[in-house]
């Protein structure tokens, strides 16, 4: 178990999961930990709760008996308020309203010293809200953990307007010491992590309202196409989509209806309905017994015989589509018009423009989505007039070596180019405003949202100018600015410079 060369005694406010998981966290790290609930009985239940986790850590061989009695000698549970007078640091971690915020924080501003820091959880309220209760703001800040917060090794220290520059970085200093990451973030809304993870649920819901695809092909084509854990429909369907949609609401009118952060039409309808996902047995998926029941896969059609297939040379993957299509038994033909199957792959465009713009028969035309590498899932894009033959046939080409394969509608932009395209301009938008540092947003998001790579990094690493493209060419196609091009990630790439350059000193 990790130590702490300084002991500093922590009070926590707030008896729940985060509490406890808090709670839990810092005695871990050796400090001394007071634990109240307004809840009669409540902090002893905690104290209880966080015991029982480290008598589990000493069975699983992760905690000595000897560590686990001291651990529980410095865990406290206080029945008032004023048994926290002493603390250095008190981190609130009760319910999300404002009113009951202020409250506490008045009470304990009377009560611990001058030099002490009182610190909110809170994960949507403004610090500077609740801190403008006190008298002295500027020891007032946040310190918004994530659950479980024992594994999810990361903390947002937000600062407050009014928040002095010594009590972020001792709250930074506390937190690296019990093992986390701190990363330092503005006191704008969703702060970092949930202001960044913003992209992946906008996006997935657009796609799903433009009839592109369907809510399970987007998660498996994120999933199995990038690298997510979770596609954004599970991840809502876990959440709930209840909380979601407040959350969401929540930070685009915090934001003054900024386009990028706008809520989708297809959730009140769901949330109306009682669709909160896993917690009420249906929201995109249908549970039983808790286990998601996933729509069949689309069945793979038979490969036609003597397959004659052009693949538009200009394509970035054209080699790699040949190939397969060679090892597939088809025919690889120089000129499309005596082709059965002509194969695109467009940045941006959807593959009835493409059609247009070279100048093909649209009923022979299929696209191929160049982003992710062909070894993984494969996404086939129809024209508005794609003939049913052309696309099964398309559809049997591309699975022939068994690699699974999603088939969507026409779009302007692919499923993995939209999201990606999308989280990428977010995170160069954070940049750009100062938000936070490169290093933490790129931290944050690995390790709060879980994704394979930072969003500025992964940007870099599938092609900074590709993604602009496909940002130019939607917000082209649909007139819609939510796509329009942050200026942190168009200057990178007219300079040709990664997306994680920082900006020059002034």
């Amino acid at each position: 178990m990790a130590t702490s060369s300084n002991t500093t005694t922590i009070g926590v406010v707030g008896a729940g999961t985060m509490g406890r998981g808090i709670a839990q966290l810092f005695l871990q790290a050796g400090h001394m930990v007071r634990c109240h609930d307004a809840q009669p009985g409540a902090a002893a239940k905690a104290v209880e709760y966080v015991d029982g986790m480290l008598a589990h850590a000493v069975e699983k061989g992760r905690m000595t008996t000897a560590d686990h009695q001291a651990a529980r000698g410095r865990l406290q549970a206080c029945n008032a308020l004023e048994e926290l007078a002493g603390c250095t640091l008190v981190i609130e971690a009760i319910v999300e309203d404002l009113e009951a915020k202020r409250n506490l924080f008045r009470q304990l501003e009377a009560l611990v010293a001058d030099d002490a820091i009182l610190a909110s959880n809170t994960s949507s309220l403004t610090v500077a809200e609740i801190a403008a209760a006190c008298a002295r703001p500027g020891r007032v800040a946040g310190l918004h953990f994530f659950n479980p917060v024992p594994l999810m090794k990361v903390a947002e220290v937000i600062a407050a307007v009014r928040t002095a520059p010594a009590v972020v970085q001792r709250l930074c200093a506390l937190t690296e010491s019990a093992g986390h990451r701190a990363v330092v973030t503005a006191d704008q809304p969703g702060f970092l992590i949930n202001h960044a993870g913003r992209g992946l649920y906008t996006e997935g819901l657009r796609i799903v309202e433009d009839q592109v695809a369907s809510p399970a092909d987007v998660d498996d084509v994120l999933r199995e196409a990038l690298g997510f854990r979770m596609g954004p429909f599970e991840l809502l369907d876990l959440t709930g989509l209840d909380v979601s949609a407040r959350v969401m609401a929540s930070i685009y009118e915090q934001f003054q209806q900024e386009p990028r952060f706008r809520p989708s039409s297809l959730v009140p309808p769901r949330v109306a309905a009682g669709l909160f996902g896993r917690k009420s047995g249906e929201g995109w998926y249908r549970y039983a017994d808790g286990q998601q029941q996933r729509p069949a896969a689309r069945p793979v059609p038979a490969l036609p015989t003597g397959l004659a297939v052009w693949v538009d040379p200009q394509s970035s993957g054209a080699d790699g589509l040949r190939a397969l299509a060679e090892a597939a038994g088809a025919r690889t033909l120089s000129q499309a018009a005596e082709a059965d199957l002509l194969l695109l792959q467009p940045w941006g465009e959807d593959a009835t423009s493409a059609a247009l713009r070279l100048g093909l028969d649209a009923a022979r035309c299929v696209a191929v989505d160049p982003l992710p590498p062909l070894a993984l899932r494969r996404t086939l894009m129809l024209t508005a007039v794609t003939a049913p033959a052309v696309r099964d046939a398309a559809h049997a080409l591309l699975a022939a070596d068994g690699t699974a394969v999603t088939v969507i509608n026409d779009s302007p932009g692919f499923i993995a180019q939209r999201v990606m395209a999308t989280i990428v301009n977010i995170a160069a938008n954070i940049a750009q405003r100062g938000i936070a540092s490169v290093a933490d947003l790129e931290d944050a998001v690995r390790l709060g949202l879980g994704y394979p790579r930072g969003p500025l990094g992964w940007g870099d690493h599938l092609g900074a100018a590709r993604l602009l493209q496909v940002l130019r060419a939607q917000l082209a196609a649909t007139g819609d600015p939510r796509y329009r091009p942050s200026a942190w990630l168009q200057r990178r790439v007219a300079l040709g410079l990664p997306l994680t350059t920082p900006e020059a000193q002034r």
